[in-house]
């Protein structure tokens, strides 16, 4: 009976499937792991282990997740995942922020009048529901990234552990003296009725009217210039972008070093700043205005000016921060609306009261404006300025302006009384302010920039406005003496509250009237009264994340304050890392933190943010239904986290290509697998052939790079460098060569268990490499692997391999640099006769490869190195043959020709390569002198 030459070889084998079917195997990998409790076991595992802890940064629970909030939660599932296979014990506690506006608005929304009718409770009860509905959404959504951590018992700012160490954070603040009610001109949404902290308030385009005003003079000119002396119509002009806040118009500043000019245009003088005089004269059309007088302004402090519409007396007064980039150097100062105006006020003793109610709406005003809404009463303000004739420019203008970063609504300043941290309260070795920039030195920013970014903000930032006027939150949980108007600070009360909020949470607040909290006997340590009410605002939800370092950490043997790392978006240096900065050198005196990473934002290719407006986002859920969630993790290993990134469709596209390749990598290795068991079969280093060591030494190389960019969490360079050691190295170049030695040697055969060694050093080694970010796939790699003594469970349950583990022992004295050198040169040889072999396939002279003998010309320097590997030139290159002579007129790699030649003899059915021996054995005429002895070892196999 002929043989089955097919038969006879050891084409691979195994059961890993070539397409992937990510969407339908990843769920069941989740309830797999779901089973094996794996992230428990992780603990397990890693217990007594140094501990490296990354503190999650609370995603807000109000929708779905999106491509940020994933890229987010992968990249720190990267980095847990390598710092856990690092040798470290990291566990990840997975949070959520679920108080605040957007929840409360939905809820409104929702609710409609029928909020009217609800008490507080069912309010709050309301928006508890809706948060929890979409924590659950969310948590489910992060675990299909393949996301470990503890998800059955994460944190939530509404558990009622977490809001007592909210409102005992607060307590610490305030009984350092650190916390004070005052009036104050603040951020101000009229859409939701709130105060709003810096941290809230975003930058957008917006167009608002802008106009030129007269403002009379009333007081003495002559003290400004003798040249003005007895001078009638002398004005100032006022810019504003604001009309709606002239009504609240109470002085007007001017600059004390800069000079003002007066302007003389026959009917009226203008006073203005010399270096905006031009620009004025021509947005108010003053034509051949002309300069009589200038003097410092100085000198216009305590001048008196009549208000456009209104029968007041407007000062003149003094700022540092009046700027001479537009306008006219005389700003309208209305303390109730602005910042400055607001503390300017204060200093001159100015009426400091505010006529705009919490929802924007002008009272106690002329007829023409009084009851309308701010932005609305703009027009009609311009309106009546024309009528008083006292209105001299105007025009529209699109600026940068401030929106409620929840609503999207433009704010105003208005002046309320609010509840402020001072920034300037006094701590054990200085100030909050000052004690939270030297904390910020102690802490590694990535990138470096970071430091400077919060430095300045923490710098100029005003006291912290944490007072806010909604239901949704924990509340600021002071009483206040109904005798006396005084604040309790009591720390017996603080205690007491505390403990309550910790057994029934914040809720508790306003369930139990004032005498149920209070302890009996407290008394007003002002008055002696013993009634009082509770404070009704609640904290800030920037106050209320800043506390999760204190909530999460400190509190069991595995989760140690402060954490090792913070990981979010590049806005946090004004939020999360500000806010915790803040909540923690007030109430535990250091940083919360030893590192910070800052996160891009996603672009999509033309370089604009992702909305649903523009149509232009990536849905990550939908990604991981059509093409799969490894496919979102490949993308977010790939990009620089630190710079902005770029996603769209088609660029998952492009990452579900190279998965596929890299997919195909481990096919291979698993392929020529089937039959090798490593504790039997494996070969030492020093007794494999050339190519396996060399494949093996950059594997070394490889492994020690992508642990270096692991440690940094360089995680696209970790992914680039494994990427084309898989697609490059591996299967274009070893994988190619090893095929013949594979397929035709005998199956038990040196070579071939060499070969197979090889390969499943680079099985074991690249996967547990890849595990932290293609986790799905890797934990199916893992499966596949050859079973050997001590196996994990799980690639999750390994470590990282060491560069070692990839050659095993190195004999002493192996010249490791000079087989790498060698092979170096002989790859690039090899380049060069692909491109020859090409160039004959193209003129039709030789079909495959294996029909081509290379006549090879090497120059003196090339010689000896092809001389003493010349019986593996052949398969080096995918030829049947090769000869080598010397070209002693070359030179270097230029002096290399290399002639392609028709392989002399027949082709041998079994190995398809050419030889002239082909036939001289009667017994298997049709193979070659390498396949008869292992055919003939394979029938002497089968007969025992």
């Amino acid at each position: 009976m002929p043989l089955d030459l097919k038969s006879t070889l050891n084409l691979p084998k195994t059961d890993f499937p070539m397409k992937a079917n990510l969407p339908q195997r990843e769920p069941k990998r989740l309830e797999q792991w779901e089973a094996m409790r794996i992230y428990e076991r992780l603990r397990a595992t890693h217990k007594g282990k140094p501990i490296y802890v990354l503190h999650d940064g609370p995603p807000y629970a109000n929708g779905p997740i999106h491509l940020g909030t994933a890229l987010n939660k992968t990249l720190k599932d990267f980095v847990v995942k390598v710092r856990t296979m690092a040798g470290f014990d990291s566990p990840y506690v997975p949070g959520w922020d679920c108080h605040g506006l957007p929840i409360e608005i939905k809820v409104d929304n929702d609710l409609g009048r029928k909020k009217l009718e609800m008490d507080p409770l069912q309010v709050r009860a309301a928006c508890r529901a809706y948060a929890e509905k979409y924590l659950e959404l969310q948590r489910q959504q992060f675990k299909r990234l393949g996301v470990f951590g503890r998800w059955d018992n994460p944190y939530s700012t509404m558990t009622p552990q977490y809001e007592s160490v909210v409102v005992e954070t607060f307590f610490s603040f305030y009984e350092q003296g650190l916390v004070y009610k005052g009036l104050k001109s603040v951020y101000w949404c009229i859409h939701d009725k709130t105060a709003l902290a810096e941290a809230e308030v975003e930058y957008e385009n917006h167009t608002s009217p802008s106009v030129w005003v007269r403002y009379p003079l009333t007081s003495d000119a002559g003290k400004l210039s003798p040249a003005l002396a007895g001078m009638k119509n002398v004005a100032t002009i006022i810019w504003t972008t604001t009309p709606w806040t002239l009504p609240a118009s109470m002085a007007v500043t001017f600059s004390p070093d800069a000079e003002y000019v007066a302007l003389d245009t026959g009917e009226w003088i203008y006073i203005v700043a010399k270096a905006l005089a031009q620009q004025t004269i021509e947005k108010c059309g003053l034509g051949t205005a002309k300069e009589i007088a200038s003097f410092p302004g100085k000198t216009l402090e305590y001048a008196t000016f009549a208000h456009p519409f209104l029968d007041r007396t407007v000062l003149g007064v003094l700022g540092d921060y009046v700027t001479l980039d537009t306008g006219t150097g005389a700003v309208h100062t209305a303390p109730a609306h602005g910042a400055d105006d607001f503390f300017t006020g204060v200093k001159y003793g100015i009426d400091l009261s505010c006529n705009v109610d919490d929802a924007g709406i002008l009272r106690n005003g002329l007829p023409e404006y009084d009851g309308q809404q701010v932005f609305k009463a703009n027009p009609l303000i311009v309106e009546l300025l024309k009528k008083r004739g006292v209105l001299l420019g105007f025009e529209k203008i699109e600026h940068s302006y401030p929106h409620c970063w929840r609503c999207h609504n433009p704010i105003i300043f208005r002046a309320t009384e609010q509840w402020f941290i001072s920034m300037e309260g006094k701590l054990p070795g200085g100030t909050l302010r000052s004690r939270s920039l030297e904390e910020i030195k102690k802490v590694k920013w990535d990138p470096a920039w970071g430091e400077d970014r919060i430095s300045n903000m923490i710098a100029t930032r005003p006291d912290w406005c944490i007072s806010r006027q909604r239901l949704w939150g924990v509340p600021i949980a002071v009483f206040q003496c109904e005798g006396c108007k005084e604040f309790l600070n009591d720390k017996a009360i603080n205690r007491a509250v505390v403990e309550l909020f910790a057994r029934e949470g914040a809720d508790a607040w306003y369930k139990r009237p004032a005498e149920e909290i209070v302890p009996a006997g407290i008394k007003c340590a002002q008055c002696g009264g013993s009634k009082f009410r509770k404070e009704m605002d609640i904290l800030d939800v920037w106050f209320e994340s800043g506390c999760s370092q204190a909530a999460v950490l400190g509190h069991e043997p595995g989760l140690p304050w402060p954490a090792d790392y913070y990981l979010e978006g590049g806005d946090q240096h004004r939020g999360w890392f500000h806010s915790s900065l803040l909540c923690a050198v007030g109430a535990k005196g250091g940083t919360p933190y030893r590192g910070c990473g800052t996160v891009g934002w996603t672009l999509d290719p033309q370089g604009r943010a992702m909305s649903k407006s523009l149509g232009n986002g990536v849905d990550p859920v939908e990604v991981a239904e059509k093409l799969g969630a490894e496919i979102v993790r490949l993308w977010v290993n790939s990009v620089d986290f630190r710079e902005d990134v770029i996603a769209s469709d088609e660029i998952m596209l492009r990452i579900a290509e190279s998965y596929r390749k890299i997919r195909n990598t481990f096919r291979y290795i698993l392929g020529n697998l089937d039959d090798f068991d490593p504790g039997r079969d494996s070969v030492a280093f020093g007794e494999m052939q050339p190519l396996d060591q060399y494949i093996l030494l950059g594997a070394a190389k490889v492994t020690a790079d992508v642990r270096e960019h692991y440690d940094s969490f360089t995680f696209h360079k970790a992914y680039q460098r494994l990427k084309d050691f898989c697609i490059v190295d591996l299967s274009a170049i070893y994988f190619d060569v090893l095929k013949d030695r594979l397929y035709t040697s005998a199956p038990k055969s040196h070579a071939r268990r060499a070969a197979q060694t090889a390969l499943w050093r680079l099985g074991d080694g690249l996967v547990r490499l890849l595990a932290p970010t293609m986790s799905f796939t890797a934990e199916e790699i893992w499966e596949y692997l050859p079973k050997f003594s001590g196996k994990a469970e799980s690639v999750h349950l390994t470590l990282f391999p060491a560069p070692g583990d990839l050659t095993g022992t190195v004999p002493a004295g192996f010249d490791t640099a000079g087989l790498i050198a060698d092979w170096s040169s002989l790859l690039r040889v090899r380049d060069e006769a692909l491109k020859a072999l090409e160039v004959a396939r193209t003129e039709k002279r030789i079909g495959g490869s294996l029909e081509a003998q290379l006549h090879i010309l090497a120059p003196e320097s090339l010689y000896p190195l092809l001389e003493r590997h010349l019986d593996q030139l052949r398969y080096l290159f995918i030829v049947s043959d090769a000869v080598l002579e010397k070209n002693s007129t070359g030179n270097g790699d230029t002096g290399l020709q290399i002639e392609v030649r028709k392989a002399p003899g027949a082709k041998c059915e079994r190995c398809w390569n050419y030889s002239i021996h082909v036939g001289e054995d009667e017994t298997y005429p049709t193979v070659c002198e390498r396949c008869r002895p292992v055919l003939a070892e394979l029938e002497a196999t089968e007969v025992r």
